[in-house]
């Protein structure tokens, strides 16, 4: 399945989700992307750049680094967040890094009425079906 219509797929799929999209974290780039309504250009690419500066920041980055030496861990290039869910006033925002591609993560957006544990269980299936389609 390509891309686009794993992205549509997905947005049905997981409940009250307005939109979804797959970022290439080591590039900055929206692979792709699918809303309910359409947005600019620089939105899109905020949010992008927004997913990358979560889960790769200075901060993020040097938070894992003390949490893999606490623990005795050897760098094995696995990152320590995996999800990240963020709540708007009015949105559900899901974030989840690639579980085989480490610098990609899925972007789902859901209304702030969704069912919390289903809009994680659905992302979580529906994100490995994204990854698949890369």
């Amino acid at each position: 399945m390509a891309l686009d219509e794993a992205l549509a797929k997905s947005r049905g799929d997981v409940p009250e989700c307005v939109a979804v999209g797959y970022v290439d974290m080591s590039t900055g780039m929206l692979l792709g992307v699918a809303t309910v309504d359409s947005h600019p250009q620089e939105v899109l690419d905020l949010v992008a750049a927004a997913t990358a500066d979560l889960f790769q920041g200075q901060s993020v980055t040097t938070i894992e680094q003390l949490f893999r030496r606490s623990r005795g861990q050897v760098e094995d290039g696995r990152h320590y967040f995996q999800e990240i869910v963020v709540f708007s006033d009015n949105l559900l925002h899901v974030f989840q890094r690639g579980r085989t591609y480490q610098e990609h993560a899925a972007v789902f957006v859901c209304r702030s009425e969704v069912n919390i544990g289903m809009a994680l269980t659905k992302s979580r299936l529906a994100a490995r079906d994204l990854e698949g389609a890369v």
